[in-house]
């Protein structure tokens, strides 16, 4: 590597030393290992159906309740209350998924690192 950095980089990586770049990325590693630990704790509830369907997921994308008003229930139309049981977990999925992207992008200051971490 050239003695001043990278090409077109003046001082290499913002003035900022190899082993200060470790500490950093160490510390994001922390950060991201507690954040997801925290993540898999949470849980998320979504309703479907004014209210007649709701379940609950946690962080692990692992449904923990399922709840039915029994005014849901039609012998008749069983395909409508299945209907709304995926749209309530779909739902709650979406919840989880959104917040951990939004824990993600605080993390990474907004940066897209793809599938590095």
């Amino acid at each position: 590597m050239a003695k001043g950095g990278f090409r077109g980089m003046p001082g290499g990586m913002g003035g900022m030393s190899q082993a200060q770049m470790m500490k950093q990325a160490q510390k994001m590693q922390q950060e991201l290992l507690r954040m997801q630990e925290e993540q898999e704790t949470k849980t998320y509830t979504a309703s479907a159906g004014g209210g007649m369907v709701s379940a609950t997921v946690n962080g692990k994308h692992e449904v923990v309740a399922i709840s039915i008003n029994p005014e849901a229930v039609d012998p008749d139309d069983v395909e409508m209350l299945q209907d709304m049981v995926i749209a309530a977990v779909n739902e709650a999925m979406r919840t989880a998924d959104a917040e951990a992207a939004q824990n993600m992008s605080r993390l990474t200051g907004g940066m897209n690192l793809g599938g590095l971490f």
